[in-house]
C-alpha cells in the first residue's frame, strides 16, 4: 500500500503514534518526506530525532538538511549545532548533530541542550540511544536504514518520548519488516 505525504502529516497529528515504513530507491525522496515530518514536529512545538546507521550517514544529513530548509544556517563555533530560520516558526529551528566519537564536553553539551529542549531536531547514531540522553519533548522519531537496527534498538529510541510517532526509512526492501 502507497503512503501519501498527506497521510503521514494526518498520522502526526492523530492521538495514535503513526508507525510507518517507507521505502523507496536511493534518490526518490525518503529524506525530504522525513524533513517535512520533522518540520511539523518542530512546528507543534516538539521535537523530532533521526538516527542514522553511521557517522557518515549522519553528519551527510546534518549538513543536507539545513540546506533543504534554507540558504542561510548558522552553525555553532563546535560545529554541532546549526540554527536555520524557517518560517512560519518565531524563533530560529535548531538541528543539533550527536555522535559517539564527539568529544566528552562537546557531548555533554549536547545531552544539556537536548534535556532543556533547546535542539528542535536532533541527529545522530546509536548515541542517540544511549541512558544520558534525555529527550523530553520527543514527537517523531525517524530512524534511516531502518533495517541496519536492530528491534530493541529501535524502542529504545522510541522510549525516549511519550508515545512518539515512528518512521522507518530503508531503500532496501526487508520481507519482514515489510
Amino acid at each position: 500500500q502507497s503512503t501519501s505525504l498527506r497521510e503521514i502529516l494526518d498520522d502526526l497529528r492523530s492521538d495514535k503514534p503513526m508507525s510507518r515504513l517507507l521505502q523507496g530507491d536511493v534518490g526518490s525522496g525518503k529524506t525530504v518526506v522525513a524533513v517535512v515530518a520533522l518540520l511539523a514536529a518542530a512546528f507543534d512545538g516538539y521535537q523530532g530525532a533521526l538516527m542514522a546507521p553511521t557517522e557518515i550517514l549522519a553528519e551527510q544529513h546534518f549538513m543536507s538538511i539545513p540546506r533543504l530548509l534554507s540558504s542561510v544556517a548558522e552553525t555553532s563555533p563546535d560545529g554541532h549545532l546549526v540554527s536555520v530560520q524557517v518560517k512560519p516558526l518565531s524563533k530560529p529551528l535548531t538541528i543539533g548533530l550527536l555522535l559517539g566519537s564527539l568529544p566528552k564536553r562537546v557531548k555533554d553539551d549536547m545531552h544539556e541542550r537536548i534535556a532543556q529542549g533547546e535542539v528542535d531536531i536532533i541527529i545522530g547514531t546509536q548515541a542517540l540511544i544511549q541512558g544520558a540522553v534525555e529527550i523530553p519533548k520527543l514527537a517523531l522519531v525517524v530512524v534511516d536504514e531502518q533495517h541496519r537496527f536492530g528491534v530493541m534498538q529501535r524502542a529504545s529510541l522510541r522510549e525516549k518520548g511519550l508515545r512518539p510517532h515512528l518512521l522507518a526509512m530503508s531503500a532496501t526492501p526487508i520481507p519482514r519488516s515489510l
